[in-house]
């Protein structure tokens, strides 16, 4: 994998890698774990399910909706598009529906972390063994990952979970995904940063907004947050709200 792009082959993918794929334009991306075998299990937010934040954003971001033509269904998922939402299994065509596949790299390098720009793309944080990530996204695929929230439990937030067993459990900050932390780091660089008055040129002020940008990015990473815990999928039963997960009773670092 290389800073400019993610992309991966298919006949690369190994079981408990976590993928991704561009929609809407590349405006937001769909996440989710492959467990080999042509199939990924990824968390959505079902066409008719409430939306969890009430924002514009919220409204658009449709990627995690389940996404197949209800009078052409897959011969393999059948007609997805009538679920719910929550954690559901998919074949790898109908996950990717038409769009590009990436891999999301994890224990990159900060500097390497700065200059992949764009969120939802890698953390700092380390992947547990393979086994670790299957064990868990198969867990979650009979017990469920919570409500659907755009900024604090999304697809993405679930990959990561599966990948590393973090959970955030504090409230006053986005979840684990790199994607709703951009979105973040970006409003914040524009609107939030005192620097901008120290100085009144364009470039001055690009510089002063790339810099905050980077910066909220990088300490949001759940590689480097402070507000998270190492919590066993058994744990999270029971364990979630309506929109987001409670903070676990109980944590054990798992082996």
């Amino acid at each position: 994998m290389g800073v400019l792009s993610n992309k991966i082959a298919r006949d690369e993918l190994k079981p408990g890698d976590h993928i991704y794929s561009w929609r809407q334009a590349y405006i937001y991306a769909h996440h989710g774990i492959y467990i080999g075998d042509g199939m990924v299990i990824h968390f959505t937010r079902g066409a008719g399910q409430e939306i969890g934040t009430g924002t514009v954003l919220d409204r658009l971001l449709v990627s995690s909706s389940p996404s197949r033509d209800p009078d052409n269904p897959c011969p393999k998922c059948g007609d997805q598009s009538r679920l719910d939402g929550g954690v559901i299994s998919s074949c790898l065509d109908c996950f990717l529906f038409g769009g590009e596949l990436y891999i999301f790299e994890y224990g990159v390098s900060p500097a390497f972390f700065i200059a992949k720009a764009r969120g939802g793309t890698c953390t700092l944080a380390k992947s547990d063994p393979p086994e670790d990530v299957l064990h868990r996204a198969l867990f979650l695929l009979e017990k469920g990952f919570g409500g659907y929230n755009v900024f604090n439990n999304n697809c993405e937030d679930f990959a990561i979970y599966c990948k590393t067993g973090l959970l955030v459990f504090t409230s006053i900050s986005v979840g684990r995904s790199g994607q709703a932390a951009s979105y973040v780091a970006a409003v914040s660089a524009v609107v939030s940063s005192p620097l901008r008055f120290m100085t009144t040129s364009f470039s001055g002020l690009a510089l002063v907004g790339c810099g905050m940008y980077c910066v909220s990015r990088l300490v949001s990473d759940i590689g480097v947050r402070r507000d998270v815990l190492k919590v066993p999928a058994e744990k999270l039963v029971g364990q979630f709200g309506s929109d987001e997960p409670e903070k676990p009773t109980e944590t054990t670092k798992e082996d």
